[in-house]
């Protein structure tokens, strides 16, 4: 799987205002910003980003996937001048 097919799957499903992707094709880090985020804790946010990949983890085609999920006014905290 590429980058922008992982991508386009998660934005599929849940509302990004940003997304970065980096890995191998198996292996993937990804920093997600979405309103959907806001309120909920760490375990859910990414529970809910799991939920748009579906079966893609259990049948090995996302092997690994580590996340940094942010709402926006936290992502804006976290960026230089900020």
């Amino acid at each position: 799987m590429t980058a922008n097919e992982l991508k386009d799957i998660i934005s599929a499903g849940l509302q990004c205002e940003h997304i970065a992707l980096d890995g191998d094709g198996r292996h993937w880090f990804a920093t997600i910003v979405s309103p959907e985020f806001e309120g909920k804790r760490q375990i859910q946010r990414h529970q809910r980003v799991y939920a748009t990949l579906g079966g893609r983890m259990q049948t090995d085609e996302v092997h690994a996937l580590s996340m940094k999920t942010l709402t926006p006014a936290e992502w804006r905290a976290e960026q230089p001048g900020a």
